[in-house]
């Protein structure tokens, strides 16, 4: 089984700079819609995550378009490299401050560009 998250954002471009130009992900594939890209599918070392516009989504399937952005969706994703995701975020707004659980994760948390909340992860070693 796969699961693979589908954010709808008001646009994919806004987007694009910070899960390709500050998390690392790799467009492999995209959709136009009109003048604008309605769909992307992003990749980053076996995890994938696809971007689909508000506007795309009511021409697919209108009853699946939210009445509203952000969806609500948090992502917990779990990295090998933690000083590699705090470069990577340097200059961007941080939500979480960095923080070490009780449960042994290194954590930060930001906002992507259409407001769902993101948060950065690695084990500690026990």
């Amino acid at each position: 089984m796969k699961i693979t998250p589908v954010l709808i954002v008001e646009e994919v471009e806004a987007c694009l700079a910070f899960w390709v130009g500050r998390l690392g992900f790799t467009q492999v594939a995209v959709v136009p819609e009109g003048d604008k890209i309605g769909f992307a599918i992003l990749v980053n070392d076996g995890t994938e995550l696809m971007l689909q516009s508000v506007e795309s989504v009511r021409k697919d399937h209108a009853a699946f378009a939210p009445d509203s952005t952000p969806s609500g969706v948090t992502l917990f994703i779990e990295v090998a490299d933690f000083g590699d995701v705090l470069r990577r975020l340097e200059g961007y707004p941080v939500a979480m401050a960095e923080r070490t659980t009780f449960y042994g994760m290194r954590e930060i948390g930001v906002r992507s560009p259409a407001g769902n909340v993101v948060i950065l992860a690695c084990p500690q070693a026990q």
